[in-house]
């Protein structure tokens, strides 16, 4: 079976969603891979005549019911065609399930995933390889703000933005989402979502800049959302240490095999595929002797645009807290969060790598 990698490309109204995926097609055509593109159900169902501004509690609950139906069997449909396709590809979904998530209340999302008999690490961590979140242009690029490019959208610069930060509330705590703000020019941004899918096909880039912190929680940190991670090292092999992942929460997990290798001394190639159950105990038996596992509780959390991982380790016990940033330049000055207090940075030191972390004394 050929490998299929799924994207999900989300963000809030004016966000440059549909240019981002023209050139996601031509790119990723162009350099051999079949490239599908799912359309967004909700601007399908508005379309259709769909209303989810109802005040009929009955009617909202029933609508949002057929969305998230279609929207799985629209992903499997996609798949299915894309297991046939004789080489590699790409599904880029125009929203992904979580987005459905973003127009209710956490009750009535629980009641609709009862409902239907799932839970949210199964339709948020396990369906998508990466989610890209494009941040509207009412978040920095206002002047580019408009309404005038599609007819179902009717929000107001204010609205944008709360609906933006819904959808990245909605989203956090996936193992790969990221925050595509409006720095620099469109094209920049544009050039930011081909560097983070290109990463995640596992075609070599430099190296993206990850800087950790020691610190301190002084105060709640808010909207934020708490992951269990086992992470174990497995024995060299090919001149790679893989290492296996169980992750989740509430008593669901999913889990993955992540292969880093150097080929350059700044290009690397990382490749992660998410695995079941049985083979992660079946691997479980190749664990590196000399390492113990790491277990650790992940609290995942926006803060200006970036988002944030916060480890706390359970075993090995540590005195500090680990703070990681994801695309972060050396040297750039960041703004911490007034609930963290910062001890001191760690990106360069080889004590905080998790590999040596995991080391048996």
């Amino acid at each position: 079976m050929q490998k299929i990698t799924n994207i999900v490309l989300t963000g809030g109204p004016c966000a440059g969603k549909t240019t981002a995926l023209a050139k996601i097609t031509q790119y990723f055509t162009y350099r051999g891979f079949t490239v599908y593109t799912q359309p967004e159900a909700a601007t399908l169902f508005n379309q259709g005549g769909v209303n989810f501004l109802t005040d009929d509690n009955a009617l909202f609950f029933e609508n949002e019911k057929q969305l998230l139906s279609f929207q799985l069997h629209t992903e499997e449909c996609f798949r299915k065609m894309a297991e046939k396709a004789g080489k590699p590809a790409i599904i880029v979904y125009d929203r992904g399930v979580m987005d459905i998530a973003a127009y209710m209340n956490g009750d009535t999302w629980q009641a609709l995933l009862d409902e239907m008999g799932l839970n949210e690490v199964e339709v948020r961590d396990s369906r998508y390889d990466a989610v890209l979140h494009l941040c509207t242009a009412a978040k920095g690029a206002e002047k580019f703000y408009t309404c005038d490019n599609n007819s179902s959208r009717t929000e107001n610069m204010e609205h944008a933005i709360a609906l933006d930060d819904n959808v990245i509330r909605a989203w956090t705590g996936h193992p790969h989402l990221r925050i595509i703000p409006n720095n620099g020019t469109f094209e920049d941004k544009l050039n930011a979502v081909i560097a983070e899918i290109s990463g995640v096909l596992g075609i070599p880039e430099p190296i993206e800049m990850e800087r950790k912190f020691l610190v301190e929680v002084t105060g709640e940190i808010p909207d934020s959302r708490e992951m269990e991670i086992f992470q174990t090292y497995l024995t060299e092999r090919d001149g790679a240490e893989p290492r296996i992942r169980k992750r989740g929460e509430n008593g669901h997990y999913v889990y993955f095999l992540t292969t880093k290798k150097f080929i350059t001394d700044n290009q690397r190639i990382e490749v992660e595929r998410q695995i079941t159950p049985s083979e992660y105990v079946m691997l479980m038996n190749s664990a590196n002797p000399d390492k113990r596992t790491i277990h650790k509780l992940r609290r995942c959390f926006v803060w200006g645009n970036r988002y944030l991982e916060l480890d706390t380790f359970v075993e090995p016990p540590l005195p500090h807290h680990l703070l990681e940033i994801e695309d972060v330049a050396a040297g750039e000055e960041i703004a911490f969060p007034p609930f963290l207090k910062v001890l001191r940075e760690v990106t360069d030191d080889p004590e905080w790598y998790n590999a040596n972390i995991a080391k048996k004394q």
